[in-house]
């Protein structure tokens, strides 16, 4: 009985750690220009540096959620190709902030600033232009 309790214990946290990385959404300035998925992708892995990308905390996992959806890769793939680019001085990585509030705070302060949340977080303050499923 008490594995059977564990079992759906954990089924229950992965059920939950699912919801919320199906709710992930890309977020701007209100005052900002829509993005393709393309172009999201191109930010966070320093192929346009127009942007000012802001990242969640790099242990969370709304954050290799956010990678794995937008980008394609994984953890792994992505601080491999930050690795290359802070080596060869090609780069600055995203700014990684606390929590959603915070990168919402961020991305709301300036119209050249991305990020991501979870989309129950999103207010007024800032832009969804695109949801991450």
């Amino acid at each position: 009985m008490k594995i059977s309790a564990l079992g759906a214990l954990m089924l229950a946290a992965l059920l939950a750690t699912n919801a919320r990385a199906e709710d992930i959404v890309v977020i701007v300035n209100p005052a900002s220009v829509p993005l393709s998925k393309e172009q999201i992708a191109d930010i966070y892995l320093a192929r346009n540096s127009t942007w000012t990308p802001i990242d969640q905390a790099a242990g969370s996992s709304i954050y290799s959620e956010f990678y794995k959806r937008a980008t394609g890769r994984d953890v792994a793939q992505v601080k491999a190709i930050w690795s290359k680019i802070l080596f060869t001085g090609r780069g600055v990585p995203p700014k990684q902030l606390l929590d959603s509030a915070a990168v919402k705070k961020a991305v709301a302060a300036n119209p050249k600033a991305v990020g991501y949340i979870e989309k129950s977080a999103v207010d007024g303050s800032v832009k969804v232009v695109m949801p991450l499923t």
